[in-house]
């Protein structure tokens, strides 16, 4: 779990990002533990304010998650006519919560996140996130996503993966299964987003190939 050296925490993870790292001056560490998924970590930066690292991967800091939870929120909101039923994959921290429920024409937000524990550190520690499980339009499920969706059809207007990276309890949201889930799932002129890291070039054939088979 520790990869604070020095004062300084480096993302390094070489599956993802073979031969480079990014690291973050830090001022606290504020919580750490292994929940029963992950390893959670909850520091004070020198410069990004607080930070959520899962698995040794940043997730969030307090100085420029807004630009992250923002747009994952709003382009599926905006494009849609008529998103009052939405469904959040994921999104532990709050964030993207926070975001849809501030739409107007959205009326329940039903959000289902694995690690009971990211959701309680983020109210303690990421309070200004955290916000988004306070609305009264949002329903809270803790539980695995790709189950939960084999069990919701045709229900929702926008669908929204805000997952961890394709490591750990995340990496069957990255499954060919998982967006056929997502198609069922979605109402007929439904939008979705996913988070996904850079995408590599060379796998873009891959990406049409599923395209075209689950979400024509």
């Amino acid at each position: 779990m520790d990869a604070i050296s020095k004062g300084w925490f480096s993302e390094i993870q070489d599956e993802l990002w073979p031969g480079q790292s990014f690291s973050l001056k830090i001022k606290e560490v504020l919580h750490k533990e292994k929940s029963k998924f992950q390893d959670i970590q909850v520091v004070e930066t020198e410069t990004f304010g607080r930070c959520l690292i899962l698995d040794g991967i940043i997730q969030c800091t307090s100085r420029d998650e807004f630009s992250y939870q923002e747009m994952i929120s709003f382009l599926p909101l905006c494009c849609h006519p008529n998103p009052q039923k939405v469904l959040i994959v994921g999104g532990g921290d709050g964030g993207v919560a926070r975001e849809v429920v501030k739409h107007p024409l959205v009326k329940e937000v039903h959000q289902v996140e694995i690690d009971d524990r990211v959701v309680d550190l983020s109210k303690k520690y990421l309070p200004a996130m955290a916000c988004g499980f306070d609305s009264t339009k949002l329903k809270l499920t803790i539980g695995d996503g790709f189950e939960y969706m084999k069990n919701h059809k045709n229900e929702f207007d926008v669908i929204i993966t805000d997952s961890s990276d394709p490591i750990g309890p995340a990496v069957s949201l990255f499954q060919e299964s998982y967006y056929g889930l997502l198609k069922d799932a979605l109402k007929e002129g439904a939008y979705i987003t996913h988070h996904h890291e850079e995408f590599p070039i060379e796998h873009w054939s891959t990406l049409k190939d599923w395209d075209s088979q689950t979400l024509p």
